[in-house]
């Protein structure tokens, strides 16, 4: 097919691929999809998106499948990978003229070239880079900025690359075009103010669309060792004043201010990711920084230049320099480092009593303080008003958040000073917050308990609406000092006053409450009546703590909960974070109702099979409490239901993630056994066998004890079956065994897993002899010896008391025999019996006999106190499980005797005698006084 047939035909498909119409669309699809491994087909994408005639959503669906092709198949080693012929081609085709006039489309025109270079520059495509910078020359607008886009985006994709070969290849790149690049910048910037002050402001903004594009490109070539970097910085805060200032100039309905603000956040961060990561190199730069930030929050010289976001950024430079460990001084003086002294000498030098004084009054009188806006917004939205102030990392970009805990590192670092300042104004203002937030600096300093008695418990009674300001902010205080300093006589009174406020009419006031069982019944309402997405977080949050603080006893207030749930899961599909907050309600719900747990199992199970299905996209965010979930809800099910079997096929693939959530999906595992160990391992044990195998090729230590601790339990709880289902695995931990693994939790383990085999499944211990006798080309008999030579050697690896017994009983079960590599290793075995009995056995000082204390011989119910979780049903379920144990059920030293005597008889007297003087004679000693009594 010739190229303008195949274009046609694409082209066609492409805007069949456009339509809204799913049965005009899915064919359309499949048959890009087809399209995609066969040779021609990006020349023709490329063909497509460069026609400026074509419509703009088929052009723009060419760049995509371009884009994506060049993930797939632009590698060399990539199955189906394009040709080394029509890569040249493509190559030579992306960069013949930067005219695109779309936007969106420029822009991922840009982002793919970005993707070939990342590939092929500077080896296999050395033009690029000339050509880009012969381009950002042009005279005409349109070329110059989308060449600018393109470099910009190739610069910044080059820079993230990371193998030290081409970070040198990268280093030489920039130290090439660096002083080009700066030329570059300043000639746009020095454009952009020369009209941005002649008043043609629809000049100025192309001009600062290009200031901002060289400003991002000269970033990405920047690294600390780069030449002129220094003076780029000092550049950056001369640039930073003249664009404040022109922010004054333009005021703020200027169509450049949004792009102003843009590029003053930019030269901002720039400064904030060198304080970051560069420590050292940004020394010098700490008086200036401080000086700059200082002077523009806390003084009138910001007043009608700052604008939010560039507060926040200002704060958090302040707060960077404050609290960064690399500009303290060692506990000890003279451990520092040089660099340390000289940066903590600046950081003294600039924070003058007055200057603290200044920042601390300033942040409480000014910044605490509660705007108009917010004013109004408590009043017109007052959940979103709660949901403002919350947040992990929000002080990095929300004002509120940012001015308090600038505040608490300025008052950790500097209390001395700031202390008698803030008491100051506690006597003069009652200022609330900053109390709050600095409770644990203030511990010495403040009566909280007088204070709560004469003044705040008052000030919580008033219920005028105007008050609902103060009310908001002293229970939140409380709710600070609670964990610092509150006498529990208090308490009561505390949570009476609770109990009225979560019945306040205002729902900011009820936002923010301790949680007890009493209230269950207030926050589910509460949850029903909120609306904001992160409200409900917050609500089910407080739920949750109160069914985890109480557990059991929620039983009788869940009922509005269970049935409430699934019509909130269903409704927060598009808000994975608020369904991370159901995860977690779950979790505890399951654990306060135990085995009636079974009664939420239609709509459990679909939550823990969608949360934990790695094929599902919401699984990046629920997967994580989702297995949480699918854990406690086996730890607390009464037994096994064929929808909680096949939720089980979720787990190959977790398992083939090896993440950091391995360990839970090996208690899932183990969950599954101590369950229904028969169904489970008929439906499921050979696809988990496989996945161990490969677990087992690429792993640490630990994680292979984890893997081999599964296979235990297995046969703990099922001898025969998990022998048999777990057989591919076994080799190895034999030739482990008789290699003398290196490692001691993984010989330990090991020993345990051969130690069940042996005891309770004699006869698959028996082939498993003969089949590695076969492979190491040994005699049976040469092998066993090995064995138990190797055991008796290892013993000291095994710490685990039940382990330790396991290997005496196992060892003894070889008795009685008269093979005489048995017999030779006799000596080993008595050993290992009388360590095991030193472990396990216990003298009775009344009678001075011993009795095996891991002997459990019937079940109790445990007598818990208050604080004591009751035991799960799995926990039950192991103490049955351990009743029937040879561990717990044999006696140990009865054991001993009995396999003695019959060795004894089997040998007769003086063949016995014979074999019991080849033992260590204290052996004998030690051995007789605990078998005393037979």
């Amino acid at each position: 097919m010739d190229m303008d047939s195949a274009s046609s035909v694409v082209l066609q498909a492409l805007t069949q691929a456009t339509s809204q119409d799913t049965a005009v669309l899915k064919p359309a699809e499949e048959q890009l999809r087809q399209w995609e491994t066969q040779p021609g087909f990006y020349s023709v994408l490329l063909s497509i998106f460069n026609n400026h005639m074509l419509d703009v959503n088929v052009r723009w669906l060419a760049v995509l499948y371009f884009k994506n092709g060049i993930d797939r198949y632009w590698r060399r080693v990539a199955p189906h990978a394009l040709s080394e012929e029509e890569k040249t081609l493509l190559r030579a085709g992306l960069i013949t003229n930067f005219n695109e006039p779309v936007n969106q489309i420029a822009t991922q025109i840009a982002v793919l070239i970005a993707k070939v270079a990342r590939l092929d520059c500077p080896r296999q495509w050395p033009e690029l880079i000339p050509i880009l910078l012969e381009s950002v020359k042009s005279q005409d607008g349109l070329q110059q900025h989308r060449a600018l886009l393109t470099f910009y985006h190739v610069t910044k994709t080059l820079a993230s690359k990371r193998l030290a070969q081409d970070r040198r290849l990268f280093q030489d790149l920039a130290s090439g075009i660096y002083s080009f690049a700066c030329s570059l910048w300043s000639h746009h910037t020095d454009c952009f103010l020369q009209q941005i002050y002649a008043r043609d402001e629809a000049a100025a903004l192309g001009l600062l669309e290009r200031t901002l594009l060289s400003l991002k490109v000269l970033i990405s070539l920047n690294h600390p060792s780069s030449l002129g970097f220094q003076g780029f910085l000092n550049a950056v805060f001369e640039r930073l004043k003249q664009f404040l200032e022109c922010c004054r100039q333009v005021g703020s309905d200027s169509p450049c201010r949004e792009k102003l603000e843009k590029t003053i956040i930019l030269f901002t961060k720039v400064l904030l990711d060198f304080l970051e990561h560069h420590p050292c190199a940004f020394i010098p730069l700490i008086h200036r920084s401080l000086e700059f930030a200082v002077s523009y929050v806390f003084t009138p010289a910001g007043e009608g230049v700052t604008f939010e976001r560039f507060i926040v950024q200002c704060m958090n430079l302040i707060k960077m320099i404050v609290k960064n460990d690399a500009y303290k001084p060692a506990k000890n003086i003279d451990d520092s480092k040089p660099e340390s002294l000289e940066a903590h000498k600046i950081k003294t030098a600039f924070f003058t009593y007055s200057t603290l004084t200044e920042i601390g009054r300033r942040l409480v009188s000014h910044y605490f303080l509660l705007t108009e806006e917010e004013l109004t917004m408590w009043e017109e939205d007052p959940e979103s008003f709660a949901v403002e102030e919350t947040g992990g990392d929000s002080w990095k970009y929300s004002l509120r958040p940012c001015t308090e805990v600038l505040f608490l590192d300025i008052f950790h670092n500097y209390s001395q000073t700031l202390t008698p300042v803030l008491l100051d104004m506690v006597q003069n203002l009652q200022v609330y917050n900053a109390v709050g937030l600095a409770a644990y600096e203030l511990f010495d300093n403040v009566d909280f308990d007088q204070w709560f008695k004469n003044q705040l418990l008052g000030e919580l009674q008033v219920s005028h609406h105007r008050y609902k300001l103060i009310r908001r902010r002293v229970i939140w205080l409380i709710g600070q000092w609670i964990s610092v300093k509150f006498k529990s006589d208090l308490r009561p009174v505390l949570y009476e006053i609770i109990l009225s406020l979560m019945q306040d009419p205002d729902l900011v006031v009820r936002h923010l409450q301790t949680y007890l069982e009493s209230i269950f019944g207030l926050l589910f309402q509460l949850l029903q009546q909120v609306t904001e997405c992160d409200t409900k977080m917050q609500v089910l949050h407080v739920i949750s703590c109160v069914i985890e603080r109480v557990s059991i006893q929620i039983r009788p207030y869940v009922g509005c909960l269970v049935q409430y749930l699934p019509l909130l899961w269903k409704q927060s599909e598009e808000h994975n974070m608020l369904r991370c907050a159901i995860l977690t309600t779950l979790i505890h719900l399951v654990q306060g109702l135990g085995a009636e747990s079974k009664n939420l199992y239609p709509f459990l199970l679909p939550v823990i099979q969608l949360s934990t299905d790695v094929s599902q996209p919401p699984h990046v965010y629920l997967l994580e409490d989702g297995l949480e979930l699918w854990l406690v809800t086996l730890e607390n099910s009464p037994a096994i239901t064929p929808e909680l079997l096949r939720i089980f096929q979720n787990m190959s693939a977790l398992l083939e993630l090896s993440s950091e959530n391995l360990r839970t999906c090996f208690q899932i595992v183990n969950a599954y056994l101590y369950l229904s160990a028969t169904d489970f391992l008929q439906n499921y044990a050979e696809s988990l066998c496989r996945s161990f195998c490969d677990l087992l090729k690429d792993i640490t230590n630990e994680g292979q004890v984890q893997v081999l601790k599964v296979v235990e339990i297995a046969l703990k709880v099922s001898p025969v079956l998990g022998a048999h289902m777990f057989q591919p695995l076994l080799p190895a931990v034999f030739r482990g065994i008789v290699d003398g693994e290196r490692y001691p939790v993984v010989m330990s383990t090991y020993l345990g897993i051969m130690g069940r085999v042996l005891l309770q499944n004699s006869t698959f211990f028996s082939s498993l002899l003969t089949q590695m006798a076969s492979e190491c080309n040994q005699e049976m008999d040469q092998l066993l010896g090995s064995v138990i030579e190797m055991w008796v050697d290892r013993m000291d690896n095994i710490t685990q008391p039940e382990r330790r017994k396991l290997s005496a009983l196992a060892l003894l079960s070889l008795l009685p025999s008269d093979n005489s590599v048995i017999q030779d290793k006799f000596c080993g075995i008595i050993n290992i019996c009388v360590e095991a009995l030193h472990d396990v056995m216990t003298e009775d000082p009344d009678t001075g006999t011993y009795k095996d204390c891991m002997l459990m011989s019937h079940f109790e119910e445990p007598k818990l106190s208050d604080d004591e979780e009751p035991p799960t049903e799995q926990d039950k379920r192991k103490k049955l499980l351990a009743l029937e144990d040879p561990v717990h059920a044999v006696s140990l030293h009865q054991f001993v005797y009995e396999k003695l005597k019959a060795q004894q008889t089997l040998m007769g007297d003086p063949g016995f005698g014979a074999l019991m003087e080849l033992v260590d004679t204290e052996l004998v000693r030690q051995l007789r006084e605990f078998l005393q009594g037979f």
